[in-house]
């Protein structure tokens, strides 16, 4: 492990380190793709707008499980770079169930505030019973989705990324498979969508369980191996959170988005959702290199290494930003021929292609901003990783949409997300000036 971290080219080492993680995201991209796909097919808006209105509830399970699965793998990271290798261990096995308790409280939570959360997610009368079918499977599963964040990062700690990517993908192989069984072949519609992602999660768990048994030397999955000081605790905590934020951010820009499109017709509403989907295109991918690096980068901060950690971040920003903005002008130019994919709505394509336009041209800015996010998270500095996790789908978001949607209706939503990323790049940038490292 040290000669891989310490002694491996940057160059070498970072797409070592991303790549598995960046084809993880690739299949989980084909996943959204043909989930949504088949959720179009049955050509019903209706439908197509209940499941985006109950997607947020699956970015939340995500963002729960980031805190354990980004929080710890910050800490294992700069304490393997430290060589405090039996804590990083128990830091493992905490973080591992931890993550499965907390799974278990959401189920319970979920079920119990499920027509409040509904409301709050704006579903409407025409979409209620759709919602209402994705959201109750969705929280029966939540256990096995929020567990499954935390071995997938930090198996990455150990340079396992090649066997994360593989219960990952193998899961959302399954996924892809199962979709069309559960949607049109069993006759679930909504619910058949996520019990197909509730199945393969469990399945890529257990993967991920198996691999860590044969392949880790340094990690555990051992309830014997989970005690940790409270000051490491709180590192999980400080950066976990703030991580998780992030996909919280998400779920409620989607929610407030959905809010404001709905009295504009379903018809809007499944539009943005297949949008959202087009432009995860790009974002899934640069998210995989940005993850994939924080090992990396949190191993040399840990190590003091100031040479490989300047060089490692310009690599990043280079790899992030230029995918980003090569990808905004293909999905300029396919934008209308994608949507019709989905759907052959002539109004779904007219809007959606104009959403997806919208979502793309500001990538380049929200790849600069999430390789900043996922560097202080990597560092360990919890207070510049929570300001950026709250503001680019969260605080600015919500006051560029408000503002927007007053002044400008229908097209200020739209244009929300990039006029929201703009700002946040620029506060990203003056907060790397202030607390970039000093060895």
């Amino acid at each position: 492990m040290e000669q891989l971290f310490e002694h491996t080219s940057i160059r070498r080492l970072y797409f070592t380190l991303a790549m598995p993680v960046v084809l993880s995201m690739a299949v989980t991209l084909i996943y959204n793709m043909v989930d949504t796909f088949f959720v179009a097919q049955t050509q019903n808006p209706a439908l197509v707008a209940g499941v985006s209105q109950g997607a947020p509830v699956f970015t939340l399970l995500i963002a729960i499980g980031d805190i354990f699965g980004l929080g710890g793998s910050s800490v294992i990271s700069r304490l393997f770079g430290e060589q405090r290798i039996q804590e990083g261990r128990n830091v493992s096995g905490y973080s591992f169930y931890a993550a499965l308790a907390c799974g278990v409280i959401v189920t319970a939570l979920m079920l119990i505030f499920k027509t409040p959360v509904l409301h709050l997610l704006g579903v409407s009368q025409s979409t209620w019973k759709y919602a209402d079918q994705y959201y109750t499977v969705m929280a029966w599963g939540a256990a096995f989705i929020v567990f499954g964040l935390a071995p997938t990062n930090i198996m990455r700690t150990e340079g396992l990324a090649v066997e994360s990517m593989k219960a990952s993908m193998t899961g959302t192989v399954i996924n892809i498979i199962l979709n069309p069984i559960f949607i049109f072949t069993f006759g679930l519609g909504a619910a058949g969508s996520a019990l197909a992602t509730v199945a393969s999660n469990i399945i890529g768990d257990l993967l991920m369980i198996y691999y860590l048994k044969i392949k880790s030397q340094k990690l555990t999955i051992s309830i014997k191996e989970t005690k940790i000081s409270w000051d490491l605790k709180r590192q999980i905590y400080t950066i976990g959170i703030p991580a998780s934020i992030t996909n919280v951010m998400a779920t409620i820009a989607m929610a407030l988005t959905n809010r404001y499109l709905i009295s504009y017709g379903p018809d809007s509403v499944a539009a943005m959702g297949i949008a959202l989907k087009v432009s995860m295109i790009i974002n899934m991918i640069f998210i995989g290199f940005a993850f994939g690096a924080q090992p990396l980068i949190g191993y040399v901060y840990g190590a003091k290494d100031q040479r490989r950690f300047q060089a490692a971040l310009r690599f990043d920003l280079l790899v992030v930003c230029g995918f980003a903005l090569v990808m905004t002008v293909v999905m300029f130019l396919l934008a209308p021929m994608i949507i019709t994919w989905f759907m052959k709505d002539p109004t779904v394509v007219r809007e959606g292609a104009v959403m997806v336009r919208w979502l793309v041209s500001s990538s380049t800015l929200a790849g600069l901003v999430l390789v900043f996010t996922t560097v202080f998270q990597s560092m360990g500095k919890a207070v510049p990783a929570l300001l950026l996790s709250i503001a680019r789908q969260g605080v600015i978001f919500a006051v560029a949409i408000i503002i927007l949607a007053y002044f400008f209706g229908y097209q200020g939503i739209i244009a929300a997300q990039a006029v929201a990323d703009l700002l946040t790049a620029l506060l990203a940038i003056g907060l790397f000036a202030h607390y970039r490292p000093r060895f």
